[in-house]
């Protein structure tokens, strides 16, 4: 059978040994799970999209996520696109109003409201990239809307984030971090101009949520806004720090 290495922090690594856990049963069984995930999400990228199935489609999305999407595709079509880009998700997050992804981007001391999204297509499956010859358009009788190159790799990368901090679903904040992450997407290029790289807004990310739990436990689930501002500029700083290290050690 085939041997894959997993790399634990020490303290992880320790605790797992003190409590006696079965490593590689409980590997497969997570992997097996994450492996059927993206495979479902990456056949629904595939696919053309249908608002009014994306729900079915996407299980594992918030509601605000598909919502998000679902705008995303409407700014598309009502462009006369025939695919979804970066900038049509990272518009749709910002039209839906009320997620995560907004309150990130305030603590990063973004405006959401300050974002000039841009208008510009960007190459569909089968397309070349920029700087290479060939349409930018489908041909007569090709399928309807789908998801552009650049932004199924995001909505991908997305559903890795969400694996990745060790959650059963996937919302505006990991879509945000993909985002920031896609190298080629006109939504990327603008976050990264803008300060929000992928490894901001991933530690943003860990200290909002882990703020917000703590807050829920102690305060009753207080006002979210307030909870990640405090979260992510004084109260988590010790966590921060282990996700830097952490990301040392995975770079070293």
């Amino acid at each position: 059978m085939p041997k894959i290495n997993v790399y634990l922090p020490d303290d992880l690594a320790d605790a797992v040994r003190d409590a006696g856990l079965p490593v590689s049963s409980i590997c497969q069984r997570a992997l097996e799970q994450a492996v059927r995930r993206t495979t479902a999400i990456r056949q629904a990228l595939l696919d053309e999209i249908r608002p009014d199935q994306l729900t079915a489609r996407l299980p594992s999305f918030t509601a605000r996520l598909v919502t998000a999407v679902t705008l995303a595709a409407e700014r598309a079509k009502t462009a006369g696109r025939p695919h979804v880009t970066t900038a049509d998700l990272l518009a749709g997050m910002l039209a839906e109003g009320g997620n995560l992804a907004l309150q990130l981007l305030t603590a990063l001391d973004i405006e959401p409201g300050t974002l000039d999204v841009p208008t510009a297509a960007e190459p569909g499956p089968g397309q070349p990239g920029p700087g290479q010859p060939g349409p930018d358009q489908p041909g007569p009788g090709e399928p309807g809307l789908r998801f552009g190159n650049a932004a199924a790799v995001a909505i991908e990368l997305a559903v890795g984030e969400a694996i990745g901090l060790g959650h059963n679903y996937v919302g505006c904040e990991h879509l945000l971090i993909a985002l920031a992450a896609e190298p080629d997407g006109a939504a990327g290029e603008l976050l990264r101009t803008r300060g929000a790289d992928a490894r901001s807004v991933r530690r943003a990310v860990a200290a909002a949520l882990a703020g917000y739990a703590h807050l829920r436990a102690t305060a009753g689930a207080p006002a979210l806004p307030p909870a990640v501002l405090a979260a992510f500029r004084a109260e988590l700083t010790p966590l921060i720090q282990r996700i830097e290290r952490l990301e040392a050690q995975a770079a070293g």
